[in-house]
């Protein structure tokens, strides 16, 4: 059968979206070494048009690897320090009254904040209070930023690439439930193996001098985004992801006994929806041309562990949303189409 017009421009579309993959990881192993996985999470995540959280101990390279990936894409960039005495102000932006230079009246000016770029780092976001992370909620959800009643557009792509120490560690805020389920992604990035952290440390005690090699910019990125939301996915694929979301829900009909035992609040929609978008995008990624239940289960975890939130019961037996995502991928039922060729 001969291909449309529109087929054959996918076709090629898809040819340069692997070509430039290749590239952009290339450029991105010239500074990052190892932590595949985050790294193949993380370009989901900008290739989904969704915003991500890295969590992690400090000293792991969190912020290094956004700052790299937002050098490597030739993205405006900008890096907010969250700390206990941040202001919303301080990162929207605000409203100055100043003396016009042409009619010497004083008029109301914005001065825009460091929202207003393409990739936004809130770097350590859970430093500082809630009442100042919810200053990210329109942004994120919206693209546009609302000061004294003006709406301010974003220019797209815009993403906002937050890291953030596990919530044990002194001088963290949990984030707003609201606010957790607008990221797309929580990547837990680990320590390195022992051959990884030696190259590490014999570059960065080295005299070294890195450049990167121009790649994609935000028009290709955009044009990439849509892509991957025209990748096909199966009804029975879909369904599943659904019922995985829906099954970790204690209010839902008829939930399994460890979820009415150790959870308070399951997977929302948006996780259903973050579930198939990054599906889309890793059969992408990984050269295939439609969704398998095996991309499902592999992002359930990234989708899952910031949106299921366990109760006290399973704090005190040491049940965490990785124990129950393993479990919900063990109960709900895989549908026979839909695997991987």
């Amino acid at each position: 059968m001969e291909l449309t017009v529109e087929q054959k421009k996918d076709l090629e579309t898809v040819e340069r979206f692997h070509v430039e993959l290749k590239r952009i990881d290339a450029e991105i192993r010239k500074i990052i070494v190892g932590q595949s996985d985050v790294v193949d999470q993380v370009m989901m995540s900008m290739l989904s048009g969704g915003n991500s959280i890295i969590t992690g101990v400090p000293g792991l390279a969190k912020t290094l690897l956004i700052a790299t990936i937002a050098k490597v894409l030739h993205l405006d960039f900008k890096r907010i320090q969250f700390t206990p005495d941040l202001m919303p102000a301080d990162i929207t932006g605000t409203e100055i009254i100043e003396e016009s230079k042409v009619t010497g009246k004083r008029e109301r000016i914005f001065v825009k904040g460091p929202i207003f770029s393409n990739i936004v780092l809130a770097d350590e976001i859970n430093r500082t209070p809630p009442k100042t992370q919810s200053a990210l909620l329109e942004a994120m959800q919206e693209r546009s930023v609302t000061i004294e009643g003006h709406t301010y557009p974003l220019d797209p792509p815009f993403y906002v690439l937050a890291t953030q120490n596990p919530i044990e560690l002194e001088g963290t805020y949990p984030l707003p439930e609201a606010q957790l389920d607008r990221f797309m992604f929580n990547i837990v990035i680990g320590y390195l193996s022992e051959e990884d952290e030696i190259k590490v440390v014999n570059q960065t005690t080295a005299m070294r001098t890195v450049e990167f090699q121009k790649t994609i910019g935000g028009a290709e990125i955009i044009e990439f985004q849509k892509l991957v939301r025209r990748m096909p996915v199966a009804e029975s694929v879909t369904r599943y992801a659904v019922q995985l979301a829906r099954t970790s829900r204690p209010s839902g009909d008829n939930p399994p006994d460890f979820v009415k035992q150790y959870v308070n609040y399951g997977a929302s929609l948006r996780a259903s929806q973050f579930l198939v978008l990054g599906a889309k995008a890793c059969a992408l990624m990984k050269g295939r041309y439609n969704v398998a239940v095996e991309d499902i289960q592999m992002l359930a975890y990234p989708v899952f562990r910031h949106r299921i939130l366990t109760n006290f019961h399973a704090e005190s037996e040491g049940i965490t949303s990785e124990t129950i995502i393993k479990k919900l991928l063990e109960t709900v039922p895989v549908p026979k189409s839909g695997v991987k060729d």
